[in-house]
């Protein structure tokens, strides 16, 4: 049995072409993807790997003390 050969040569822009829109594909399906997770101790959702923008606590410690209140510098002192 003969195997099917194509009838011309595929030309570098068809061929290119078809794989630029294989790429888009791709690329869209996973730029819509971000994994979110629940908080373990505030509940509230963010980032795998990141500290929790609610609570500041990444895997159990506080990271970021969000309870101590920040004070601004309204005046220059001379």
């Amino acid at each position: 049995m003969k195997h099917p050969v194509p009838k011309q040569k595929t030309s570098s822009p068809r061929g290119k072409t078809r794989y630029g829109a294989f790429k888009n594909v791709v690329l869209k399906r996973l730029k819509n993807q971000t994994n979110l997770i629940v908080c373990d101790s505030c509940g509230a959702k963010k980032l795998t790997h990141r500290v929790c923008p609610e609570c500041g606590k990444y895997r159990g410690r506080v990271v970021i003390n969000k309870q101590k209140k920040v004070d601004k510098i309204t005046k220059i002192k001379a």
